[in-house]
């Protein structure tokens, strides 16, 4: 009976698991190795105006292959604490912008 206990405590908190937070932004810095600074906004209503207003947040996330550079849009996922500020992890490239000739 012991056994059955075990298995059946085990199974609702690895379905029950909460995702991960997604977020979206745009790269602005990657001078760093293997993180990059992305900027992500959002609109949020200002209580008093009644009026949406832009507001941005910047996230350190991990870049293993330093592959992304500065205005690529990237989607960042919650990781576990990689360092003292980073706890995002890039996932995907979204958007890469047209090189410049010069």
């Amino acid at each position: 009976m012991s056994t059955e206990a075990t298995a059946n405590t085990s199974a609702p908190a690895v379905s029950g698991a909460p995702s991960k937070r997604r977020l979206v932004g745009r790269v602005r810095s990657d001078k760093m190795d293997k993180t990059i600074i992305v900027e992500v906004v959002r609109f949020k209503m200002e209580p008093m105006y009644k009026k949406y207003v832009r507001v941005r947040q910047r996230y350190q996330a991990h870049d293993e292959k330093n592959e992304y550079r500065k205005g690529d849009r990237v989607e960042i996922v919650e990781h576990r604490p990689l360092s003292k500020n980073k706890r995002w992890q890039v996932v995907k490239l979204l958007e890469r912008p047209a090189q410049e000739l010069s």
